[in-house]
């Protein structure tokens, strides 16, 4: 026999070892993302569904989810919020419908309309369930089994193998961060780039707790390319289990001669390769960035859809293809003109409306 329980995985010594033991499980599950969000974002508070087995107490199946209350983008809930993967910790059918019906009683009890779920593993099941499927997004996964020096001969020649080994004979130094400080030179690099991008940045406060929270457990680790004895790039990455995962990347523009996204990108697979981890993730895409799609793609990397699933047909129809619209241009066009100051304050604003 099971039945439904809202816990809180900070409190649950269950929760973590559940997530462990998952197949699904990722970093994003852990009871030290709830900590990380909660604490970063005011607007957003995770509630967690567990599958009971009365048998045994133990968790038998989970869905996470976040009520994300936004006067700018509405009240909904979200499995879960600044995550590229997050997929229900289920088995089977019958456990996502129960832990889905159990969701849209929640919702009903708190005037929500609105669901998100994003999973990429669980698409026969959700289909199901009368979702409205988003493909706007894809991920982009390297094997890293066999030699390094076979991983290196698989990337494209010219536009990849090349630029590793420019970048490997200029004078770039790596070095790993052990300091929060760092995280801080890095978020300057960060505002930059998302500038220059047309991209409104994260809010400090978020990268401060990924930092404080994962990076002792072994989860985060920062990489970070040094010209000169200045840092000139980072890229932060998560580590879980057997993959990991490329999450920001920031670089100076006036050292980009010296490759240094080939530069982080390279070292940070070459160390999750000599670690053991058996997959490396560049991260999430936006199907209709194709540069970005293109220079990850010349990697050897397998393409995969990331879907993302809306209870609601109208949300589906309001979120569908944002970073085509005539209003996103505007709002990267704002971006890049907005005076520093102002463009790190409309950051902040931007993602306490998000999730």
């Amino acid at each position: 026999m099971e039945n439904i329980t809202i816990i809180d995985p900070r409190q649950d010594s269950r929760w973590d070892e559940f997530v462990n033991n998952h197949p699904f499980g990722w970093i994003t599950h852990l009871s030290g993302w709830k900590a990380v969000l909660e604490h970063s974002f005011k607007h957003i508070k995770g509630y967690y569904l567990t599958l009971i087995d009365e048998s045994n107490n133990n968790i038998a199946a989970a869905l996470p989810i976040f009520e994300v209350k936004s006067w700018l983008t509405g009240k909904r809930l979200v499995s879960i919020p600044f995550a590229t993967i997050s997929d229900p910790l289920v088995s089977n059918s019958d456990q996502m419908q129960m832990l889905f019906d159990a969701a849209l009683e929640f919702a009903c009890q708190r005037k929500i309309t609105e669901i998100e779920i994003r999973s990429h593993r669980l698409s026969p099941i959700l289909q199901n369930h009368s979702f409205e499927k988003n493909l706007d997004f894809k991920q982009h996964l390297i094997s890293l089994n066999g030699s390094l020096e076979d991983l290196l001969k698989s990337f494209h020649k010219k536009c990849v193998q090349k630029r590793i080994r420019q970048s490997l004979e200029s004078n770039l130094k790596l070095r790993i961060a052990q300091d929060e400080r760092d995280m801080w030179s890095f978020y300057q690099l960060h505002l930059v780039i998302r500038k220059r991008l047309g991209l409104p940045v994260q809010p400090y406060q978020f990268l401060r707790q990924l930092w404080q929270v994962f990076f002792p457990l072994n989860h985060l680790a920062l990489l970070l390319a040094e010209y000169e004895g200045k840092i000139v790039g980072g890229q932060i990455i998560f580590k879980f289990k057997d993959q990991v995962s490329a999450e920001f990347i920031a670089y100076d523009d006036h050292y980009r001669d010296l490759n240094l996204s080939h530069f982080l990108y390279w070292h940070a697979i070459r160390l999750a390769h000599e670690q053991g981890y058996k997959t490396f993730d560049f991260g999430r895409t936006s199907a209709h960035n194709e540069s970005l799609m293109q220079f990850k793609s010349r990697w050897g990397a397998e393409v995969l859809d990331l879907p993302i699933y809306y209870h609601s047909k109208k949300m589906a129809a309001k979120r569908k293809s944002r970073e085509d619209s005539r209003t996103y241009g505007m709002v990267r066009t704002v971006c890049q003109k907005m005076p520093a100051p102002v463009f790190q304050a409309f950051g902040n604003f931007c993602y306490h409306h998000l999730g």
